[in-house]
């Protein structure tokens, strides 16, 4: 069987991009987790999602699940480790099977490659990566927050705002614009360390700083090597407006293609790579 589309990640993105294809009518096979997103089942609240005012992302996920009950989208529960280019279709081996394709949509998320210890095992439960979705959380508090790029900085101007006191461990050389609560580390940030969440992290000269909590400020993502000659641009996937990437039939959405990491964006791409894969494949012989 040749599918009309493989989606290759099970996020917000993801499913954006199966439930229009389901809408359509195409021939599609979504591989993921069954799960969907551990990013958004372990987020303690949710601001910014419309619709659902202070949701966790436990109910999120319920809700997600509901609606692919409803629509019966399932989940192929697979990790995909190759895609090669068979002329004008894809092959994907996923273990041992093969899957063959007319277009790919990528839907991969934030890579993991580059966390610390403590970081997977405390999502959730003090560690974040968005400091829109969960600063609230911390009003009057102590935070770390770890940022590699002087961009994101208004992030942690924000963040400097509610907490009580930011230690920040900076990966970049450039003067950070910091406030007067905000504290520069001077050492790597190496660890994280909590039971049921977090209560402090440690530097690499072994200094150890109890907090409430620690904020990820990424510039980039780890891309693999799923794909030969994929461009990235920023440790992204490189996309335009339609989501098209510079392999003809490959589209991407979500995380990967680069920041904001938002629910939201994640979803509107989604979207938008689904239609283009729709219009790609009315163009095809």
């Amino acid at each position: 069987m040749v599918y009309d589309c493989v989606i290759v990640g099970s996020g917000p993105a993801g499913l954006e991009a199966a439930l229009n294809l389901k809408i359509h009518n195409k021939n599609f096979l979504w591989l993921g987790s069954k799960n969907l997103s551990d990013k958004i089942r372990k987020a303690e609240r949710i601001s910014n999602y419309p619709g659902f005012a202070n949701i966790s992302g436990e109910k999120l996920i319920d809700a997600f699940l509901q609606q692919m009950k409803e629509m019966e989208i399932e989940v192929t529960e697979k990790m995909v480790n190759q895609i090669m280019p068979m002329g004008q279709t894809y092959a994907l081996m996923a273990g041992s099977d093969y899957y063959e394709t007319k277009s790919v949509i990528l839907t991969t998320g934030v890579a993991n490659k580059m966390t610390l210890p403590g970081e997977s095992e405390l999502l959730g439960k003090g560690v974040s990566y968005c400091a829109t979705c969960d600063g609230g959380l911390y009003r009057g508090k102590k935070i770390a927050v770890l940022c590699n790029s002087k961009r994101f900085e208004h992030e942690i101007t924000f963040l400097s705002e509610l907490a009580e006191h930011v230690y920040l461990f900076k990966e970049y050389v450039e003067p950070a614009a910091v406030a007067d609560n905000v504290e520069i580390m001077n050492t790597r940030l190496t660890a994280v360390e909590g039971a049921d969440h977090v209560d402090a992290v440690i530097g690499k000269d072994e200094s150890r700083t109890e907090v409430d909590g620690v904020f990820f400020l990424r510039d980039s993502i780890a891309l693999s090597n799923l794909l030969p000659n994929l461009e990235s641009e920023n440790g992204h996937i490189k996309v335009n407006r339609m989501m098209e990437t510079n392999l003809p039939g490959v589209f991407a959405a979500g995380d990967c293609t680069g920041r904001p990491y938002q629910y939201t964006k994640a979803m509107g791409e989604g979207n938008v790579a689904s239609h283009s894969v729709i219009e790609y494949l009315s163009k095809l012989a």
